[in-house]
């Protein structure tokens, strides 16, 4: 609601900050609800119908954001997720019983949440500085402040994010790894297509919506069968097989020019949404099988902070490669 009212960049901002907050405390909670309360045989395909719930609301975004932008302005494109965000809230009121939580109480490391705030805004806000020489400073204190935050995390009775799980757990570690790596391939790509798809070929906003939904729309469906696959089959293995497939996906897309069709986009954002449903699912199972309980919550955390981390390194490349190739255009 305050980001449709905003009247400036920097009150749109703000808002997106609140945005964010509010989003962390679904995502980083979710899973760990999900994983505590499924059965083990069964964590597969609850984790895969989480995953497709996501993707579903993904593939919804683009097209309901292009068509309230085209027909309306960008403020009805934040307008529209009033009723839904209602609808959700009155869902949980009504129709959630029963909350896991950890036996253990413990307290908030706010000197932890300081410190990590502060390093990760640093190497964004670096990033953006790019080409300028003030530019690598700002990044090399925001890598200072997560050196930090380790040993601080490492030194605290009750940390904010437990990093000896990337220390003694190499299921864990490969795994997170991996999501970064497949986020930081994959998110920008809607962001550039968006802007191929307007810009070089001349569609509206509301068409290009309706092509950029196929991407999603593909992972919704498979995350699924992908989930209930990571069940029985080993999850690296399926894991491993989407990551070749979003590959290609991405080799397509590497080969656009003015030219291109919008079918061989379409076609493109298959083969990335398909081989992306064929790894998220069995990638998360993994994650929240390799550790206890007791590490559910940091686990979670996790899942949320590597794909956050890997979008925001995905926009942080093309801001260096928008800023080197158009400077100020």
């Amino acid at each position: 609601l305050l980001a449709s009212a905003a009247q400036s960049v920097l009150q749109l901002v703000a808002c997106r900050v609140l945005q964010g907050i509010g989003a962390s405390m679904l995502f980083a909670t979710g899973v760990a609800l999900l994983t505590s309360l499924m059965p083990r045989e069964q964590r597969g395909a609850a984790i895969g119908m989480s995953v497709s719930s996501v993707y579903f609301g993904l593939a919804c975004g683009p097209l309901l954001g292009g068509w309230a932008t085209h027909h309306y302005s960008w403020r009805a494109a934040f307008l529209i997720h009033i009723p839904i965000a209602v609808a959700v809230i009155l869902l949980a009121l009504f129709g959630l019983r029963g909350e896991w939580r950890n036996e253990k109480p413990q307290r908030f490391d706010l000197a932890g949440a300081a410190i990590y705030a502060c390093a990760i805004t640093a190497l964004m806000y670096g990033i953006s500085l790019l080409p300028a020489f003030s530019g690598p400073a700002v990044i090399l204190a925001g890598f200072a402040g997560l050196v930090v935050f380790v040993r601080h995390e490492r030194r605290t009775v009750d940390p904010l994010f437990d990093v000896n799980l990337f220390f003694t757990n190499r299921v864990f570690t490969f795994s997170c790894l991996a999501s970064v790596t497949i986020y930081t391939a994959m998110f920008g790509t809607s962001y550039l297509l968006s802007l191929y798809l307007q810009y070089i070929k001349g569609l509206s906003a509301a068409t290009a919506g309706t092509i950029l939904i196929a991407q999603p729309a593909v992972m919704a469906m498979l995350s699924p069968l992908s989930g209930r696959l990571s069940d029985r089959i080993e999850p690296r293995l399926l894991a491993s097989a989407g990551l070749v497939l979003t590959a290609a996906g991405l080799g397509m897309l590497s080969a656009l020019d003015a030219s291109s069709i919008p079918a061989y986009v379409v076609a493109s954002l298959l083969m990335t949404g398909g081989g992306f449903a064929l790894f998220s699912s069995p990638n998360v199972n993994a994650i929240m099988g390799s550790v206890d309980r007791q590490h559910l919550g940091s686990a979670s955390g996790a899942v949320s902070t590597m794909r956050v981390l890997g979008q925001m390194s995905s926009m942080g490349v093309i801001t260096v490669v928008f800023a080197l190739l158009l400077g100020p255009v």
